[in-house]
């Protein structure tokens, strides 16, 4: 199994040049086309005595803007460089995560910066939106990491649609670690019920032809993302893959949630789907 295209926002944030090669090191990888998409937004209409006026950005504006996408095209593709695998550059006049949710059509796996994003809404990704609008694996790359070879995998399992999403999603990637780890966080109650779960999860990796070095069960003490990233840490594993907004984006906000946890904490990278 494999990916057949690999999409990464190129962006202002300091970040982004370790992301995109990131991204070109994984279409490598997987013998994948790589598409690079960024998007500056239009400004907003703005109220004058009481009505909205919108008279869209004037021609100088969206000059300016289509030399920015430009730029950033050209920059993409002086990271990248030469290469056997093709590479395309979809650049839009629009607010990132429309042209990043428009273009996910085209791609297999969708590769985005984490953690906080710079303010300017105009050129800047939500990442918590992509996930839920894109409708693919979204791979999510802590601002320090440049290179994702996953030998060690951790599915941070939890018996839901976007859990079971996730794996499916991540296959290619666990096909090739060295070491997959699943584990579910829960009461200690619940921890007879939480095993039976991951040996039915061992057993759907293993007809795949991939080994599960371990199954565990973690006791919720403190947030379920701190069990997960202290044995991501204890491992040393390279991804984590999980089930995104298996609550909703509010409630998760309002309340805590494993998604919100390692959109913000997570020191490696993470493969969410919703």
């Amino acid at each position: 199994m494999s990916y057949a295209t690999v999409m990464v926002h190129v962006g202002i944030d300091a970040a982004s040049d370790a992301r995109v090669r990131l991204a070109s090191g994984l279409a490598e990888r997987f013998h994948a086309t790589l598409i690079g998409v960024a998007g500056v937004g239009p400004r907003p209409p703005f109220a004058a005595e009481g009505l909205v006026v919108d008279f869209g950005p004037s021609a100088e504006e969206k000059l300016a803007m289509t030399e920015e996408l430009g730029s950033l095209g050209a920059h993409f593709r002086a990271l990248v460089g030469p290469g056997n695998r093709p590479v395309e550059w979809r650049g839009s006049l629009d607010f990132p995560i429309e042209a990043v949710s428009r273009a996910a059509r085209a791609a297999a796996l969708i590769v985005i910066g984490s953690g906080p994003q710079p303010d300017d809404v105009f050129r800047s990704l939500d990442p918590g939106s992509v996930i839920l609008r894109a409708g693919r694996p979204v791979v999510l790359v802590p601002a320090d990491v440049e290179r994702l070879a996953p030998a060690k995998i951790l599915v941070a399992w939890k018996d839901t649609r976007e859990a079971r999403r996730a794996l499916t999603d991540a296959l290619p990637f666990l096909h090739e670690a060295d070491k997959v780890m699943v584990a579910e966080v829960c009461p200690a109650a619940d921890e007879a019920a939480a095993r039976q779960n991951l040996d039915e999860v061992g057993r759907y990796l293993a007809r795949h032809r991939i080994a599960v070095a371990a199954t565990v069960t973690l006791h919720d003490e403190g947030s379920a993302t701190e069990a997960l990233v202290r044995l991501a840490r204890e491992e040393r594993v390279d991804l984590i893959v999980a089930g995104g907004y298996g609550h909703s984006r509010l409630g998760e906000w309002m309340f805590g949630g494993v998604t919100r946890g390692l959109l913000t904490g997570s020191p490696v990278c993470c493969l969410l789907s919703h």
